[in-house]
């Protein structure tokens, strides 16, 4: 009994280790040291993590609901609230507080710019701390965000919004052939716009459903490495900005045409502003083991049972 409740709370300390509000689904993007596309994007020497699904509305007004209580740096644009958005704010300045709408919590957030994305990654960075936009939550961590030059991802980082070349490689490259495929659902032939279901590389373009899909809803058409919705639902912010007025927008989106799902250049956008197809996902470093951890918890309390 006792080594069966040693054993509850080993999995208890692991498991509080790793819980948070915003739950993240990580799929791994390894074979580092490929060779880039003939678009000259996609060439990574290090094996990462990127996001299974683009970050969410629930997942979003978390993030609202810990910082968002002025709505510094106007993390919530109205427009989210209405039309194909999500996500509704109540209450007055310093007490806003934020909803998912019904039937579209597991939808893309959309009308995010550019810098909500990486406060967003900031602050899955800092562990989803509450209070003010600052830079205790939002301003410093893979970032740090200066009003006239916002500095680039910071070693260490522990979560990120994917640069130009791990995005495209995560949704183009195909390790068995060692090369990248045409369209990220893992296909060489060009995705049909379609409403959402089990036929392959189907994705939501092209208005064929009019509106945004819940993230994953394209269940054969996952990219290699099992990424969803690379091309098509929202055009998704890379870390990449070439200038204040141009950062990188990939995949294409549900009012695009099919061949903006395209592995091809990035269109590029004012970055200070969000739009009706505009989106992201995040990405991450791949976590050392933990078995040294566990070991010593388990010698610990081993010692603690012949103790007692």
């Amino acid at each position: 009994m006792r080594l069966s409740l040693l054993g509850s709370v080993l999995f208890s300390l692991v498991l509080a280790s790793s819980s948070s509000a915003v739950t993240i689904d990580w799929v791994n993007v390894g074979n580092p040291g490929n060779t880039a596309d003939t678009t000259g994007y996609g060439a990574v020497s290090y094996s990462y993590r990127i996001s299974k699904y683009e970050v969410t509305n629930s997942q979003y007004a978390e993030f609202l609901n810990s910082v968002g209580a002025t709505n510094q740096h106007d993390l919530y644009d109205p427009l989210m609230g209405g039309g194909t958005g999500g996500i509704t704010q109540s209450g007055i300045s310093g007490n806003f507080t934020y909803s998912a709408v019904t039937g579209r919590e597991n939808r893309p957030v959309n009308y995010v710019s550019w810098g909500d994305s990486l406060r967003f990654a900031n602050w899955l960075h800092n562990g989803q701390p509450t209070g003010p936009a600052d830079f205790t939550t939002t301003e410093d961590g893979a970032y740090l965000l200066l009003a006239t030059s916002p500095g680039p991802r910071k070693p260490g980082a522990a979560v990120f919004v994917p640069n130009d070349d791990e995005w495209y490689k995560a949704a183009y490259y195909d390790a068995l052939s060692t090369s990248f495929l045409d369209f990220p659902a893992n296909s060489n032939l060009q995705s049909g716009c379609a409403a959402g279901g089990a036929t392959p590389n189907t994705a939501n373009c092209g208005n064929a459903v009019g509106s945004l899909t819940s993230v994953g809803s394209y269940t054969n058409s996952e990219s290699p490495y099992g990424t969803f919705d690379q091309g098509g639902n929202v055009s998704e912010w890379s870390e990449t900005i070439t200038s204040p007025f141009q950062a990188s927008r990939w995949g294409g989106a549900f009012d695009g045409s099919a061949t903006d799902l395209a592995a091809a250049s990035p269109p590029l956008f004012d970055p200070t502003l969000g739009s009706i197809s505009s989106g992201f996902r995040v990405a991450s470093p791949i976590p050392e083991p933990i078995t040294g951890l566990l070991l010593g918890l388990g010698l610990m309390g081993f010692a603690l049972v012949r103790r007692a």
